[in-house]
């Protein structure tokens, strides 16, 4: 079958065939590199607001695409199992070993395909695609020691010398993965899924990298989102007109801490910002490869971040008995939520909650050979089960009809939209989402409905004003619900739950107890 664009796209794609499971493709298709953090805020990187040197995004945000609106599935688990997929997480769960996923779909076209770094999902990345692996099956590691789940393609690997840090292991990985596709397959694109666990628990890095943050972090989290909020309006995340959600009723008052508690927080945030700008140095490393063998300008690169910051703090008395301090090797520290509430600016709760604070992730994608112009910023709404037909679709191979949508014309700069709801769910978290309403729950507390359209950042809960659209927007989420899973939505009553229940912004959940640093001898 002979090669042609594809009218309409706008981007060289061909005429594709499958045959068995292989796929006719043009010889410009480019490669693939999607990196992804690990519980990192939606305002941590500069370009989305943050204080953070961060000058590697910073650098693809202003030469490429930025997204304010991406939509993940709230956690690690979930929001990789819609990646792959294509589908919303419990299908998509259900089905995995069943469904041709997005890295087998590439490499019978034709890529060489590796997956570097976390894994979090069923059975071992090489059944599932990849031809080179390296990293650790399981949800979390030591970043200084790794874990008994690390491999090397398919054997354990044991290797973790005194100065090895993971999120330094991976980019080395990743740049050796890079070398060898292009010195060995120079005629074949390449797809590295670059899935760090930074900064994910446990909050470590190096100690210097550490303290060149020390007393950053004294002003609080306050101080901090509300200077956030004011970067995200010069940088037209947000609107100017723009005003912060009301403060969390159960996260005490900075200035109410004692110096002990404050000191221990500064120093958490201080280890979380090292990771996050160790995660953009290593971001740089691969992007220099790529240039170095000059294949960035024809690489459709992704940096996303797997759900909302992280608002857990329940290893804190245990690791200060034991005399750990956030960083130390041996410590497993999380953000908290007074961290994840800065971290999550301009939304609305974090980590596993379904509100946008959960969800919502500030998608960067940098594409020279293909964008029309550098520095966009869009705000459509995308989710994670969109990336799979994105991707395939940018390869110049068809998609499966699964719930992705590809959204291709936006990277181009043309215009788009979406033609079906978002769905969520994780534990008693539930959404839905169209282009006009947002309707979620939080720990099964009752639905909140808000006009995203007037109110973006959902704040004024409009579900006793408008009880038809709550009721429709229901129908549809409990329809959905049926659909993916047989069976109607029964609550499982997580929110007594000790530990994975997130504290809320309206009163709800527990009240953050902020820990104290010992005192010093």
């Amino acid at each position: 079958m002979r090669l042609r664009r594809t009218p309409g796209l706008g981007i060289l794609t061909v005429a594709t065939l499958l045959v068995g499971n292989s796929f006719a493709r043009t010889e410009k298709a480019p490669d693939i590199v999607f990196i992804l953090a690990d519980d990192m805020g939606y305002s941590d990187a500069a370009c989305f607001g943050g204080e953070l040197m961060t000058p590697q995004l910073d650098r693809l945000a202003t030469s490429g695409v930025r997204m304010t609106r991406c939509f993940n599935a709230g956690m690690c688990v979930t929001s990789r199992t819609s990646f792959l997929t294509g589908r919303w997480w419990p299908s998509g769960s259900r089905r995995f070993k069943q469904d041709q996923l997005l890295s087998e779909q590439l490499k019978a076209g034709g890529y060489q395909t590796a997956l570097i770094g976390k894994w979090h999902l069923p059975g071992h990345p090489m059944d599932h695609g990849f031809d080179h692996f390296f990293g650790f099956l399981g949800g979390f590691a030591s970043h200084f020691d790794g874990a008994a789940d690390y491999h090397l393609d398919r054997k354990p690997f044991k290797d973790f010398g005194k100065g090895y840090f993971s999120t330094d292991a991976f980019a080395e990985r990743a740049t050796r993965f890079i070398d060898r596709s292009v010195t060995k397959h120079p005629d074949q694109p390449f797809f590295l899924y670059l899935s760090f666990q930074a900064p994910h628990n446990p909050l470590q890095a190096p100690r210097a990298q550490i303290e060149s943050h020390r007393g950053k972090y004294r002003s609080g989290w306050q101080a901090i989102r509300e200077a956030r909020f004011s970067r995200q309006k010069e940088l037209g995340i947000v609107d100017e007109d723009a005003a912060l959600p009301d403060y969390p009723d159960n996260l005490p008052k900075w200035e109410a801490l004692t110096d002990a508690q404050r000191d221990l927080e500064d120093l958490r945030m201080a280890t979380y910002a090292a990771m996050v700008e160790g995660i953009d140095s290593a971001v740089g490393k691969v992007v220099d490869r790529l240039k170095a063998h000059r294949r960035l300008d024809n690489t459709l690169l992704v940096f996303m971040s797997d759900n909302g910051a992280d608002p857990f703090s329940s290893a804190d008395p245990a690791m200060l008995a034991h005399g750990k301090l956030p960083g130390d090797r041996g410590s497993n520290y999380q953000p908290g939520f007074g961290w994840a509430y800065a971290c999550g600016t301009p939304w609305r709760l974090y980590k596993i909650s379904q509100h946008a604070g959960g969800v919502t992730t500030g998608g960067i994608f940098h594409w020279p050979a293909e964008m029309k112009e550098k520095g966009l910023i869009r705000h459509d709404a995308v989710h994670f089960v969109d990336l799979m037909p994105t991707f395939l679709n940018a390869a110049g191979f068809p998609s499966e009809a699964r719930a992705g949508e590809s959204f291709l014309p936006v990277l181009k700069g043309d215009p788009w939209k979406r033609r079906a709801p978002m769905f969520f769910q994780y534990m008693d978290n539930r959404a839905v989402r169209n282009d006009h309403w947002t309707l979620v729950e939080v720990d099964g507390a009752g639905w909140e409905l808000y006009d995203t359209r007037t109110d973006p950042l959902e704040t004024t809960n409009l579900a006793e004003a408008q009880p038809k659209v709550v009721q429709q927007l229901s129908s549809r989420w409990s329809d959905w619900w049926k659909r993916e899973t047989g069976k109607a939505y029964v609550p499982k009553s997580t929110a007594t739950g000790p530990h994975y229940t997130p504290q809320g912004d309206r009163g709800t959940g527990r009240r953050y107890q902020p820990s104290s640093m010992p005192a010093r001898k």
